[in-house]
């Protein structure tokens, strides 16, 4: 046993050096670093609220092993003191390397950041780090096996959800707040939620002024750490406790049968490029954390600054690491990737053909069935949808989908045969020819189609604005996509025109009932499904405040809207073959189709504003054929369409028809549906949904 010593009166001794970050002991505490080109590291103890340390532990040469710096001190009270590093070495910045023995670094594997205040107070920067104890009890909750095609994910912000006073939930804008709205999630009918970053992050670190208004970082994706959750999520302060009320949430999401995906930034860090702040991997290694120019500037792949290295093998270690974590401590059910392209980058930013970092993610043992979901593009250029490396085991969020989808129902006649290809799943982009060993996310397990996100309109604001409107971003209106593909429908944003309206939500509806009945992951943007606007800002990462919070008075003067919402996510619960490949149907019908208006022509001719697709296959579940055709009409005149011949004793029943039936009825449940006999009048700009049912 190595004999103890003693530093700055504390009794120290080597400590864990395959433990990264701090470790609580029964006696003392282990703490653990690495820096590769680093020459010395002291550890800081602060007290809470205190802006100089109350010890300094350097760390000896003899408790180094490699790069790894370890020591355990005991006689240290976990809740009474706060910890971050200095580290020494070479400032030689055309070189990469930025060491500052005076700057006070966080610990990258810190699992709770302090000094971040109440939400929207302006911060002393420098962060510091909380040791942890994790006695939460999972209990015996088993991990979710179900496919990816079989959820529903929800998208949404934290803070946003339940920030606006119309929420009704007492802890507002917090993980208790959206533990609050579980009953909601339930009867919407959601099986996942996909949560905007929860990761560290300081909201006020760009702040600034417009017209009165303070402008915030309050999407977030701008992390200090990856492995602690932003304590502004947080309804109480937690101390030692590692992120309870979030695991609380987790919990009690799971026991209602509701999933858990982060979306996560490993792209980049809130360091920014060589004016930004140094406060935890510029001050450790900035040449193996970042991508550098020759000149040792960075390079800015993400558009925020700079771009993490993550195909370095320390960068893909604390990667692996940190998912891996959240995947045994807070049992999350899967990751979106920002940006993701950027994980397949080298070291001096070209794209490598197999890229050891999303290997190592697919094939991990802990990794093995959470859901793995790539933005398969990145700011410096690199668009990979389709082709993202390891895809089989990877899901994309299809942006194809959605530029498709959208240019169709607006009335882009060029675009049927793109719309018929996504709603069938995009077979020509995720069908056998990826490599991979992971078969099952092939195909249908592959495509995350939306129409809405965080990133751009809401599904109101895509019928009710031809053009982005973010003059309250403070860039003249530059920011934010230009190719929205949107349509006002006669109208430019807020109107009392009936009529106006009237087409508004009709388009909604068809919206949302191709997006139910298309093959792949359904996703959209919390609030859509009751008709929430951003009053035409497509890129509202600045505001905490009504464009960005969810108006929930909404949500009764929509009723109607949000009922369609619930009808046509259980719908979808309900007829696995939309979701999937079954085995063949008893009837002989294909398992998938493209139709023209006359279904038995299986081609859509070029310049088609309206087509069908036809799904079919035996469910065994409940043993008998599952059949389900949707009509989607783009023009702006009836349409009489002629539905598919049926060869079993059976027929078709109109389950959906977005135009309504003059009476403010556009759904039907099973047992009130409408039989339909071979033909049917497609009314202007509308879609409509027909289930075989037994006579």
């Amino acid at each position: 046993m190595t004999p103890m010593g003693r530093i700055a009166g504390f009794p120290v001794r080597p400590g864990l050096f395959d433990v990264n970050g701090a470790m609580a002991l029964p006696n003392g505490v282990s703490f653990t670093v690495h820096t590769h080109f680093g020459t010395s590291c002291e550890l800081l103890l602060y007290y809470e609220g205190e802006e100089e340390p109350y010890a300094v532990l350097p760390f000896p040469e003899e408790y180094k092993i490699g790069d790894v710096y370890s020591m355990i001190v005991f006689g240290l009270d976990i809740e009474k003191f706060e910890y971050a590093y200095r580290v020494g070495g070479p400032y030689e910045p055309e070189r990469g390397m930025i060491f500052n023995k005076r700057s006070v670094l966080l610990d990258p594997y810190a699992r709770v950041v302090t000094r971040q205040g109440r939400w929207g107070e302006r911060r002393s920067r420098g962060y510091r780090a909380r040791v942890v104890k994790d006695i939460f009890d999972w209990g015996d909750m088993p991990q979710s096996s179900r496919e990816l095609s079989d959820l529903v994910i929800y998208e949404l912000h934290v803070r946003g959800f339940t920030q606006h006073p119309t929420s009704g939930v007492e802890h507002r804008g917090t993980f208790a707040g959206l533990k609050e709205k579980i009953p909601y999630l339930k009867e919407l009918g959601i099986n996942a939620v996909e949560l905007m970053p929860i990761f560290a992050f300081d909201e006020t670190m760009n702040s600034r002024e417009k017209d009165g208004h303070r402008l915030l970082d309050y999407w977030g994706y701008n992390s200090i750490g990856f492995f602690a959750p932003n304590t502004n999520y947080i309804s109480a302060k937690e101390y030692n406790r590692e992120g309870t009320e979030l695991k609380e949430l987790i919990r009690e999401l799971h026991e209602n049968g509701i999933e858990v995906i982060l979306d996560v930034v490993f792209n980049h860090t809130a360091e920014g490029n060589e004016h930004g702040p140094t406060f935890c991997f510029k001050g450790f290694d900035n040449k193996v954390y970042y991508m550098l120019t020759p000149d040792g500037n960075y390079y800015n792949f993400s558009g925020c600054g700079n771009t993490l290295n993550c195909n370095h093998p320390i960068v893909h270690q604390l990667i692996l690491e940190c998912l891996r974590y959240w995947t045994v401590s807070y049992r999350v059910d899967g990751f979106r990737f920002d940006l993701a392209s950027i994980l397949g980058r080298n070291v001096d930013g070209s794209p490598i053909s197999n890229p050891p970092l999303l290997r190592s993610l697919a094939y991990d043992p802990i990794l093995s069935k959470v859901k793995l979901i790539a933005e398969a593009w990145d700011a410096g250029g690199l668009y990979q949808v389709g082709r993202f490396p390891a895809s089989k085991r990877w899901a994309e969020w299809n942006g194809r989908y959605r530029d498709a989808l959208r240019s169709f129902l607006k009335g882009e006649n060029h675009a049927a045969k793109e719309a018929a290809w996504s709603i069938g799943g995009s077979g020509d982009l995720y069908g056998d020819h990826h490599q991979g060993d992971h078969e099952e996310y092939a195909g249908y397990n592959s495509s995350v189609n939306f129409f809405t996100c965080h990133d751009g309109f809401s599904l109101y604001d895509l019928y009710a604005y031809n053009e982005k409107h973010n003059e309250n971003n403070g860039w003249n209106n530059t920011d934010g996509s230009d190719n929205n593909r949107s349509w006002n429908c006669g109208a430019e944003g807020e109107t009392d025109d009936p009529e106006v309206l009237k087409l508004r939500f009709q388009m909604i509806r068809n919206a949302c009932t191709i997006l139910m009945c298309s093959r792949g992951t359904p996703m959209f943007l919390a609030g859509d499904e009751f008709g929430n606007t951003q009053y035409g800002n497509n890129n509202s990462y600045c505001h905490d405040n009504e464009i960005s919070w969810l108006n929930w008075e909404l949500l009764e003067k929509n009723r109607e809207l949000f009922e369609f919402f619930k009808f046509m996510i259980a719908y979808r619960h309900k007829h696995p073959v939309i979701r999937k490949i079954l085995p063949g149907a008893v009837c002989g019908m294909d398992p998938i189709h493209a139709h023209d208006v006359d279904a038995d022509k299986v081609m859509i001719p070029d310049g088609a504003r309206t087509f069908g697709m036809s799904f079919a296959g035996y469910d065994r579940e409940s043993g008998r054929d599952d059949i389900v055709y949707v009509a989607i009409n783009s023009f702006w005149e009836d349409v009489r369409i002629t539905l598919p011949k049926v060869y079993c004793s059976g027929g078709w029943y109109l389950s959906v028809n977005t135009s309504g039936d003059g009476e403010g009825r556009y759904f039907y449940r099973k047992g009130e549906e409408v039989r339909i006999e071979g033909e049917f009048i497609m009314r202007p700009r509308s879609v409509a949904v027909f289930t075989v049912r037994e006579f």
